[in-house]
């Protein structure tokens, strides 16, 4: 069973690494203490968001992005299909959605004129 704090810490780790930064760099960027940040990359300490967001940030990447990678390391550890497209049930309620806000929309504007 996949745990969450290793994950995210792997993912920092290898961000961090492919952009041939330092502990030392990020720590200072984040505003984070060199010690923490580096039980947070071996998955030892559990990050508050507030902490992620400081950390994705000095990496320059949307935490989004950071959450989707822990996702989808996730996803293949409990051997899950990751959709590459939007579910055809999915699109098909949206688009229904979509038009049934536009029908309002054009019902407010006739009732302006």
């Amino acid at each position: 069973m996949p745990v969450l704090r290793e994950e995210i810490g792997y993912v920092l780790r290898d961000v961090r690494q492919r952009q041939g930064r330092t502990l030392r760099e990020v720590s200072h960027d984040a505003r984070v203490s060199l010690g923490y940040l580096s039980e947070v990359e071996r998955g030892q300490k559990e990050a508050s968001s507030e902490l992620l967001s400081a950390i994705t940030a000095a990496l320059d990447i949307p935490l989004s992005v950071m959450l989707r990678e822990v996702s989808d390391r996730i996803a293949v550890e409990e051997a899950v299909q990751i959709p590459d497209t939007i579910p055809a049930e999915l699109a098909h309620r949206y688009a229904q959605q979509q038009q049934h806000s536009q029908g309002f929309n054009r019902g407010d504007q006739l009732a302006n004129r």
